[in-house]
């Protein structure tokens, strides 16, 4: 039970900052678009990398700069032209509930999240580099990772469904615009650190 509270307390802890897988899931709760198949595809995301991470795929990563240093490149790229679109929409105004930018279809929301999921370096760096090193120092790995698994699984979830407790705010179309030029900025910013690091 300890290394599963740690494991649950790990991934709360890292996972709870707003970035840009975050943001995402964030508009698709607020649309109410495909929200089942975009928390479950983050969450199984999340167990595939936080078991590799355990079972030692962290090692490998530092042993191989040259996947990180793509990664890194790769993710900055696709951070910068997704932000630059969610500007666009913040510029253009007119999203509301029940249309907008979030309104893509199941295959064009779950390519989105793909990408923003597995080019993004810091999802890697959270679940497979960190939590990997975390899970070295408990001797009971499975329940470190089911613990882990756990807390991915409630963030996603709580996130996407809570996200329709703010309905009220997003009713008016300026709210749209604010929420967009936020998810423009955490994604420049995110790509800006990225490139910086390099």
């Amino acid at each position: 039970m300890h290394a599963y509270l740690a494991g649950l307390g790990t991934t709360l802890s890292l996972i709870v900052t707003i970035g840009a897988q975050n943001a995402f899931v964030l508009r698709q709760g607020l649309m109410r678009r495909h929200v089942l198949a975009t928390c479950l595809f983050c969450a199984v995301s999340d167990a595939i990398l936080i078991s590799a991470g355990v079972l030692g795929a962290g090692a490998l990563a530092g042993h191989a700069p040259g996947f990180l240093v793509a990664m890194r490149w790769g993710g900055a790229a696709f951070l910068l032209v997704y932000g630059t679109r969610a500007f666009r929409a913040a510029w253009r105004g007119g999203a509301s509930m029940g249309g907008g930018q979030g309104a893509a279809g199941l295959l064009a929301t779950l390519g989105v999240l793909a990408a923003l999921t597995w080019l993004n370096p810091h999802v890697w760096l959270d679940t497979v580099v960190l939590i990997g090193s975390i899970s070295a120092g408990w001797p009971d790995k499975p329940g470190f990772t089911l613990g882990a698994i756990s807390g991915s699984v409630l963030f996603f979830f709580g996130l996407g469904y809570g996200a329709r407790l703010l309905a009220p705010v997003f009713a008016r179309p300026a709210a749209w615009r604010v929420l967009d030029a936020l998810v423009g900025l955490t994604m420049w910013a995110i790509a800006l650190g990225l490139v910086l690091k390099g």
